[in-house]
């Protein structure tokens, strides 16, 4: 009898998982038991070929594994290495070993050669391994870096089951490898702000939104530059903290989207799906165990759809839950896992079909085709609840020839960031350990308390709300964008011309 130590994923949370291996007499036979799912079940032909490479005989007897808990189901190969290190340590009764077996998580998959790959979720593995109070964790090489972020656990690093078994049974004890320091992003980027020639309200708007974690609908011709402006959004971001590095970094473990690099992802994601993808792609599920979509793929970050009327209705109103509480909960048969989903939603869209309602009449400019009727039916594509959810909605109109000319000479990301980071500087104090970490996030009881109004804001927001006939939900918003905008003025209090700001920013309720 021998027992492993090693874990699971279930979304991005770890579980510890008990390996027991039991030989005994009788006829030759291999029983994997405790829910294994078809990856596990197959270990059964990997690791008899595995053990032969590393030297190891593949014991000829009655052979049980139980995965304890028995109750929750097991998915992947990372199983691999634990059976197989639990085989050996049954035939090998007794014998001692330099580190541990009881106080060191072990996982890895096995290839028939004895290799021993790369797997998915290392990165929550390691933190279980952290906070269940173990020595240390023995992952692959190539999970090496991801798995060493983690501070206060020794990470050991293994290529092969040979490898693994000379440094459970050498005589001296193995070097765990060094931990990887973190270091913020410095701000380097392929591209910047200043390269967007014009349209200064826009800009000054998408920094309004960085400032405060705002979503951002864009509305404007082709070829305004809607998809440049959202491109160059992550350069303005301010640097990830080490705990939003970690949760993100962990997201993409669990997708097996972290590639040979490893280690902590310290720049803000950004993805931009095609607007052919499903509901299950941008919200996560899929056959077998839930894989995060999207939504928790751009987790800190910024999610880009362009061409908003392009998406299918449905695979845009399962943003709407996931915008208001920050994750994506999907629940299956057998199975319920949330995935975190903090993101900026950034939008564009054209203003009708063809791209050019409300556009200049000024000689040289293409003229709308669209009868109204059209142009209806194009904006009622993207639902009232999602547009509610939106703060700012920003007219991205066309560039003229002469601003075009001074491409380059606008002002640079780092000069932006700079004060945007100085407002959410301001947020973090404000808000303390509220579990707030930007403007947009604010519930109801951070509004009364932060968000106050004299008699004159009272008048403005009054006669906004009655004539445009908006809902509590957008009240709401312009109040948030408002604080964002008097934190970026360095004001304690928010004032008519910090309210009047917001209430510009909202086109679509302003028809």
């Amino acid at each position: 009898m021998a027992t492993i130590k090693t874990g699971a994923v279930l979304g991005v949370q770890a579980y510890e998982v008990d390996v027991e291996a039991h030989l005994s007499g009788g006829v030759q036979i291999f029983h994997v038991v405790g829910l294994p799912d078809g990856a596990v079940r197959e270990s059964r032909v990997r690791i008899p070929s595995a053990m032969e490479h590393a030297g190891w005989d593949f014991p000829l007897e009655r052979i049980t594994i139980n995965l304890a808990p028995a109750d929750t189901r097991k998915t992947g190969a990372a199983l691999d290495v634990p059976i197989a290190l639990a085989l050996i340590m049954a035939t090998q009764p007794g014998r001692r070993t330099t580190l541990d077996l009881q106080k060191h998580l072990v996982v890895g998959e096995l290839g028939l050669d004895g290799k021993v790959r790369g797997v998915a979720g290392a990165l929550p593995l390691a933190v279980l391994a952290r906070d269940a109070g173990y020595e240390g964790i023995i992952v692959p090489q190539a999970n090496a870096q991801e798995a060493a972020v983690v501070e206060g656990v020794r990470v050991y690093a293994i290529s092969h089951l040979r490898e693994l078994t000379d440094l459970l049974f050498g005589d001296e004890a193995p070097a765990p490898c060094p931990c990887a320091a973190f270091e913020a992003d410095a701000g380097a980027f392929a591209v910047d702000f200043c390269e967007v020639a014009g349209q200064a309200a826009v800009k000054r708007a998408l920094e309004v939104a960085a400032a405060g974690g705002h979503n951002v609908l864009m509305l404007g011709p082709p070829g305004s530059g809607k998809s440049m402006l959202a491109r160059r959004l992550p350069t303005i971001l301010p640097a990830m903290s080490f705990d939003e590095a970690l949760e993100t970094t962990a997201v993409y473990s669990v997708a097996g989207l972290l590639g040979a690099q490893g280690g902590l992802l310290t720049e803000r994601p950004f993805r931009s799906p095609h607007h052919t993808i499903s509901d299950v792609g941008l919200a996560g599920g899929g056959s077998g165990v839930p894989r995060p979509g999207e939504l928790s793929l751009a987790h800190h970050g910024v999610l880009f759809l362009d061409e908003l009327p392009e998406f299918k209705k449905r695979t845009l109103e399962v943003m709407r839950q996931p915008l208001e509480d920050g994750h994506v909960t999907i629940s299956r048969s057998l199975i319920t896992l949330t995935y975190p989903a903090h993101i900026m939603l950034v939008a564009a869209m054209n203003p009708c079909p063809c791209g050019y309602f409300g556009a200049s009449e000024a000689p040289g400019t293409r003229r709308c085709i669209c009868t109204q009727d059209q142009v209806r039916r194009y904006r009622a594509r993207v639902s009232g609840p999602l547009l509610d959810r939106i703060d700012l909605h920003i007219d991205v109109p066309a560039v003229p020839y002469a601003a075009l000319r001074q491409a380059g000479s606008a002002e640079p990301s780092a000069t932006i960031r700079a004060r945007v980071q100085a407002a959410r500087a301001r947020q973090r104090a404000r808000f303390g350990d509220d579990g707030v970490h930007a403007n947009a996030q604010m519930r109801h009881a951070h509004l009364r308390a932060h968000c106050a109004l004299d008699e004159a804001g009272h008048s403005l927001l009054r006669r906004a709300v009655d004539r445009l006939g908006m809902s509590a939900r957008a009240s709401d918003r312009i109040l948030k964008v408002a604080r964002t905008i008097a934190d970026l003025d360095g004001a304690d209090t928010i004032t008519p011309l910090h309210l009047a700001e917001a209430i510009q920013y909202r086109t679509l309720d302003r028809g």
